[in-house]
């Protein structure tokens, strides 16, 4: 008798282990679906809609002359507000991912505002380079024409790459842009091919590469990443411009949707043979909502 007690709650004992550790991993498997849905959220190249605000603060840029001696160096607009939507197109064998940038600019100096170049891309994710931690795409890059008060008159064309990947806690990428015609007016004025002589101004924009890293603290949703950092080369006066900052920010996962909220400070790093502005301090707000696609 005493034998059929004792196998009795072994089997119960055994029962309830096993209860125990299923239910361990249905919350590692909740957790770690978490942390996928964290990182996509500040994965821009991911197959979700995706609605960001911004407000970009540029109170003060570097003055003097630019190496030539003579010309002054131009500021820059003084802040913009920016909307940017993208809208996944998934199909069997890639994945489109159209993104429409909408960009008001202010100039306080000259009391001028009005929408800058909207920017609209659509990077081509093909399956072969979708690898599930991260993938690679390219696609074409259009620019509409914006008010001349603050930006380019015309249309411009090029194309735009990315590279992304996640490894643990780390998060990090490179994008390229390069297109003709239309300038971001805060990235580069119209460009003098030498600046004390010629002033008439290049059909080709710089080259624009943009590293990214980010680090995210377990599953707090809190994360450090390097701002909005886009390297331009100019392919006429062979000009470098680097700027460097940081932002920290925090995702906030829910049931269908995740909201990212991040704060940036930025500034330039190497300007000296830019001919454009460079800005001395840049401070960013940001609020992005993202909603993977079949949520």
């Amino acid at each position: 008798m005493k034998t059929k007690y004792l196998f009795f709650i072994a089997i119960l004992l055994i029962g309830f282990n096993m209860q125990a550790q299923d239910e361990e991993k249905s919350d590692e498997t909740v957790q770690q679906d978490d942390q996928d849905r964290a990182a996509k959220a500040m994965d821009a190249t991911a197959t979700q809609w995706s609605f960001q605000l911004a407000y970009q603060m540029m109170p003060d840029y570097h003055t003097g002359k630019l190496n030539d001696g003579i010309t002054d160096r131009p500021l820059g607009l003084d802040n913009y507000l920016q909307l940017r939507i993208v809208a996944p197109v998934p199909l069997k064998s890639m994945t489109i991912l159209p993104r429409v940038t909408f960009r008001h600019y202010e100039d306080l100096q000259k009391k001028k505002s009005g929408f800058g170049n909207t920017e609209i891309f659509a990077l081509i994710i093909p399956k072969a380079t979708d690898w599930g931690t991260g993938r690679a795409g390219i696609g074409p890059l259009i620019t509409t024409p914006g008010n001349k008060d603050v930006a380019k008159d015309e249309w411009g064309y090029g194309f735009s790459a990315a590279i992304v990947n996640n490894s643990g806690q780390w998060f990090y990428g490179l994008l390229f842009t390069q297109s003709w015609r239309s300038v971001d007016p805060n990235a580069l004025q119209p460009i003098p091919l030498i600046a004390s002589e010629d002033q008439s101004t290049s059909n080709i924009n710089p080259l624009g590469i943009a590293p990214f890293l980010a680090y995210r603290f377990g599953t707090t949703g809190m994360y450090v990443q390097t701002a909005d950092i886009v390297a331009l080369y100019d392919w006429n006066t062979k000009g470098f411009y680097l700027p460097l900052g940081a932002r920290f920010g925090k995702v906030w996962v829910m049931e269908k949707a995740s909201w990212n909220a991040y704060v940036e400070y930025r500034t330039s790093a190497i300007y000296e043979d830019w001919q454009g502005p460079a800005v001395k301090n840049s401070f960013r707000i940001n609020l992005s909502y993202t909603m993977p696609v079949g949520k």
